[in-house]
C-alpha cells in the first residue's frame, strides 16, 4: 500500500506538468475546456461549517448501524444552510445516506464508512441499474439534486460485499443464467442529476455491486481515488470501479483502479429502441489520465449498456494485468454509436489490446424484427507500448455494425498473437506499428 501511494503522490506531482495544455483538443477537434486543467481540492475549511458526526451521537462501533444518526447530521447541516459532515477516525456501520443541497462528506484519516452487508439496510427507490430506469436498491452514498457536492480526504468508504459476492456465486450455481441484479445488492456511491462534483482522495473498496455510478451529471471530477475489489479467493462480480451514464464533461485524474470487471464502462441505456428513450442518452468530452490500473476486465469499456460516446480520451496510462484495454461491446439487440476515441500514451501488460465483438448476453429484441445497426468510427489508438497476448481481436458482423476510420499509430507490441484482417475496418491506416519487432504492412 505504501508502494501504491507514493505512486499516487507521483503521479499528482507529475500532473502539474502533464495537465491539459491550454490548446489540447478532444478527438472531433473541439477545445478541452479550461474547467479540465483545475486539479485543486478544497481544503476542510473550504467547505463550509464542518459537523463531526462524533459530536451528534454517532459513536465509533463498527458492529451496530448507525444510519439514523449519522443522516440526521446531514439533515441538521442541510437545514442550517449547508456544510461538510466529518467523519472521524473510526468506522461506522451505516445503510444508505442521502446528501442534501449544500452537504458535503469529508473521511478524516483513518476514518471508514462501512456499508451493512444486510440488504433491508438500502431502501428501494426510483434509480438507475444497467442501463434502465426502475425501482432498486439505494448505493451506501446517495447524491442525487445535489449540485457542488464534494467527498473529499484520506479515508475509507467499505461496501463490505463479501456476504452479497458470496450469495452471488451460490445463486449461479442453481441458475446459471441468474443477472446481476437477481442478486440483491447495493452500489457504493451514486451521483445522480447533479453538475460540478468533486469526490477526491478517498479509498473506495469492497463493493457489493457497481463501486460509483455517475448517473446525468455533468462536470464530475474524480481525483486521486483508489478503487478496489477483489478476483480472489472470492470474486467481486460486476463491482466496476466507475460507471458513466448519460453524462457530460468527466475527468478521471491520478486514480488507481483495480477491480474484479471493468475499470471505466461508459453507460447510457440498452433494448432496441433506447435511443428512443428519454432517460437514455449520450456520454461526451470524457478525459481519462495518469490512472495506472490493477487487474480489470476493462480499462475501458463502451457497452454493454451503452448508446452513444463521444470524445473519449484515455491517456499517459500504465496497466497491470487488464483483461482489455479498449473493448468495444457491440450489441445486437440495440443501437450504438462510439465515436471519437482516442487511446494513446499506455504502458504494461494487457490481455487484449482492442475488442470489437458482437455481446449478446441477456440478448432480447422485444418483438422488433430488424437488428438495430450500430457503429465504431473515428477511433484512434497511439504510442501503445505493452505486452500482451492478442493485440486485435475483433470480429467482423456485417448487418449488426460498421467499424471506420480507425488510426494504429506508434505501436511497439509484444504478443502472442499480433494478426490483423484489415477486412474488417473500413479506412484504416497504420503508422509505425511494430508487433514482435516487426513493422505491420
Amino acid at each position: 500500500m505504501k508502494l501504491k501511494h507514493l505512486f499516487l503522490l507521483g503521479l499528482v506531482a507529475m500532473a502539474t506538468v502533464k495537465s491539459v495544455a491550454a490548446d489540447d483538443k478532444f478527438p472531433d477537434g473541439t477545445v478541452i475546456p479550461e474547467w479540465f486543467r483545475n486539479i485543486s481540492v478544497p481544503t476542510l475549511a473550504e467547505q463550509g461549517k464542518a459537523y463531526v458526526i462524533t459530536d451528534y451521537g454517532v459513536v465509533n462501533d463498527s458492529t451496530i448501524i448507525q444510519t439514523e444518526k449519522i443522516q440526521a447530521v446531514i439533515d441538521k447541516a442541510a437545514q442550517e444552510g449547508g456544510g461538510v459532515i466529518v467523519v472521524p477516525e473510526g468506522t461506522f456501520l451505516s445503510g444508505s445516506l442521502f446528501f442534501r443541497q449544500g452537504t458535503n462528506l469529508h473521511l478524516k484519516k483513518g476514518a471508514t464508512i462501512k456499508g451493512s452487508d444486510d440488504i433491508s439496510n438500502f431502501p428501494i427507490l426510483k434509480t438507475r441499474m444497467e442501463g434502465q430506469t426502475l425501482d432498486y436498491f439505494a448505493a451506501l452514498i446517495n447524491v442525487d439534486n445535489v449540485n457542488g457536492f464534494k467527498l473529499t480526504g484520506e479515508g475509507t468508504l467499505d461496501g463490505n460485499g463479501l456476504r452479497y459476492w458470496k450469495s452471488f456465486w451460490l445463486r449461479r450455481k442453481v441458475n446459471p443464467k441468474c443477472t446481476n441484479m437477481e442478486e440483491l445488492r447495493p452500489r457504493l456511491v451514486y451521483v445522480s442529476n447533479s453538475n460540478e462534483v468533486l469526490i477526491a482522495g478517498v479509498k473506495l473498496k469492497n463493493s457489493p455491486f457497481w463501486t460509483t455510478h455517475l448517473y446525468r451529471s455533468n462536470y464530475v471530477k474524480l481525483l486521486g481515488l483508489t478503487i478496489t475489489s477483489p478476483a480472489s479467493p472470492v470474486k467481486a462480480p460486476s463491482t466496476d470501479a466507475v460507471d458513466i451514464d448519460v453524462c457530460n464533461n468527466v475527468l478521471i485524474k491520478n486514480c488507481y483502479m483495480a477491480v474484479n470487471d471493468d475499470a471505466v464502462a461508459l453507460k447510457g441505456g440498452k433494448g432496441p429502441w433506447a435511443d428512443k428513450d428519454e432517460n437514455n442518452g449520450e456520454n461526451t468530452n470524457i478525459i481519462i489520465e495518469d490512472c495506472n490500473y490493477g487487474f480489470c476486465h476493462g480499462a475501458l469499456t463502451c457497452g454493454s449498456e451503452s448508446i452513444h460516446d463521444k470524445n473519449i480520451i484515455v491517456r499517459r496510462c500504465k496497466i497491470n494485468k487488464a483483461s482489455r484495454l479498449l473493448w468495444l461491446k457491440m450489441r445486437p439487440d440495440t443501437p450504438q454509436m462510439y465515436e471519437y476515441i482516442t487511446v494513446e500514451d499506455i504502458t504494461g501488460d494487457v490481455d487484449n489490446v482492442l475488442v470489437v465483438r458482437p455481446w449478446t448476453q441477456f440478448f432480447d429484441l422485444k418483438g422488433r424484427k430488424d437488428t438495430p445497426m450500430s457503429y465504431s468510427q473515428n477511433i484512434i489508438m497511439r504510442n501503445i507500448n505493452v505486452n500482451s497476448k492478442v493485440v486485435f481481436n475483433l470480429e467482423k458482423a456485417d448487418g449488426q455494425y460498421k467499424l471506420k476510420d480507425f488510426l494504429f499509430e506508434k505501436f511497439n507490441v509484444t504478443t502472442k498473437n499480433g494478426d490483423l484482417d484489415k477486412s474488417i475496418i473500413e479506412n484504416l491506416t497504420l503508422k509505425k506499428v511494430v508487433i514482435n519487432g516487426d513493422k505491420l504492412k
